[in-house]
């Protein structure tokens, strides 16, 4: 995976200007705080570390932006993890009283890595991606974010590009935050479809009447399975992906159309026999065959790591930490442009830092806008690391995650008010 010219050994060298110039704390910090809502909410969250050499540091926890701020300049950590809000201070938990430390609340988080599809993609393997296999993510975005908005009423997602080979989401409702172990288990089975490990050929088995979920999703793969499966991955072209596919049929189905075969070479017109199968086994068997649905849910349905979403206490990469291997920052994604997203295009941090050093167009405006920093000498710091960030290819991904702060901001706004007019009624 080129990552325009990044060179690993330069990171220790390239920390310490992106903690100081470029990442955004002002907008970290709103984020999770939410509000100020609740007491403390910000102070017992738990932010894990991993330094240089793999030193791993658990249960730092901070009082204000500042601090934060001060400890990851100074220790400048390659990677960092958000862990749950606990009854205490996580940076106290040795002081506090055996099992009264305890994980209370995090947001409901999905973790979906590339390496899960394997058997099912043949363009790349392991950690390497490309734009042919990039399009399962999209899918899984597109499937996920409909049904956590429409069938679970949730409204504040936040997506996140790993950095290297995936996309996390951390659903930021206080409902989702507040979900116990058994809830979250509940939602991720729900969403679970692809189950069984490498020994198991057929790993999706629907049943009569299809659940309208199954349905929906369905209604997205669709949209993407030609160019997806059948022209990008090729999945009814050498013969070897093509005994992968007819293994997931009815034994008679499949002699059927292994002599079909023999005459039809063209991928599409391949599928239109499996599927004119499933319709002519569908009007005579007894219970429902769904086998070409089966096919497309098997290929293209998002993976889920199904333990990241059921712990309270699991730790999940943050938004903006750097991917030390391809140096790629970890971007909030727009969800209105998801089908132009490219992982190649999103900034390393060999890029941004450059960037900081070219001249900049509208000299004039920074002037003025010097001005005004003296004149507000307490503010001037934070002016112009934001300033600083606009002059980097970050500058668009932070603006998608200002939009997203100020959304979950309205709703902040309506339960703080709640909050004073209970107060209010004695």
């Amino acid at each position: 995976m080129p990552a325009s010219n990044y060179d690993q050994a330069c990171l220790q060298d390239l920390l310490p200007l992106y903690y100081k110039r470029l990442f955004p704390f002002a907008q970290y910090y709103r984020w999770l705080n939410y509000g100020g809502v609740q007491k403390n909410y910000f102070q017992n969250r738990e932010f894990s570390f991993t330094l240089k050499d793999d030193i791993y540091v658990r249960y730092q926890s901070f009082s204000t932006q500042g601090e934060l701020e001060k400890e990851m300049q100074k220790m400048n950590p390659y990677k960092i993890d958000i862990g749950a809000i606990y009854s205490h201070r996580p940076n106290q938990h040795n002081t506090v009283k055996s099992g009264t430390f305890q994980a209370l609340e995090k947001e409901l988080v999905f973790d979906i890595d590339m390496t899960d599809y394997d058997d099912v993609r043949s363009c790349c393997s392991a950690a390497d991606i490309c734009s042919k296999c990039w399009t399962l993510m999209t899918i899984a975005i597109r499937i996920l974010d409909r049904a956590l908005r429409e069938d679970f009423g949730f409204q504040h997602l936040l997506w996140v590009y790993s950095g290297r080979r995936g996309v996390h989401c951390w659903v930021c409702d206080e409902a989702a935050r507040k979900l116990s172990v058994a809830a979250r288990s509940a939602v991720a089975e729900y969403l679970s479809l692809v189950k069984g490990g490498e020994q198991t050929v057929k790993k999706v088995v629907l049943s009569d009447p299809i659940h309208p979920f199954i349905r929906e999703s369905l209604t997205v793969v669709d949209h993407y399975f030609t160019q997806y499966a059948l022209q990008d991955q090729d999945i009814l072209g050498r013969k070897e992906s093509v005994d992968k596919v007819l293994a997931l049929v009815p034994e008679d189905v499949r002699k059927d159309l292994q002599q079909d075969f023999k005459n039809e070479k063209k991928p599409e017109t391949r599928w239109k026999l499996i599927e004119d199968q499933a319709i002519r086994k569908q009007s005579t068997a007894k219970k429902g065959q769904h086998f070409e649905k089966e096919i497309m849910l098997q290929y293209c349905y998002p993976r889920l790591d199904v333990n990241v979403s059921k712990g309270v206490n699991h730790l999940l990469k943050s938004p903006f930490s750097v991917h030390p291997k391809t140096g790629r920052i970890s971007v909030p994604m727009d969800i209105k442009e998801l089908d132009t997203f490219d992982p190649f295009a999103v900034p390393t941090i060999s890029l941004i830092c450059e960037e900081l050093d070219r001249p900049r167009t509208g000299e004039e405006d920074e002037k003025s806008e010097d001005i005004k920093d003296k004149e507000n000498e307490k503010d001037g710091a934070e002016r112009r690391k934001i300033r600083d960030y606009k002059k980097t290819s970050l500058g668009k991904y932070v603006k998608y995650f200002d939009r997203f702060l100020d959304g979950m901001a309205r709703s902040w706004k309506g339960d703080l008010l709640r909050k004073s007019d209970l107060q209010k009624e004695f």
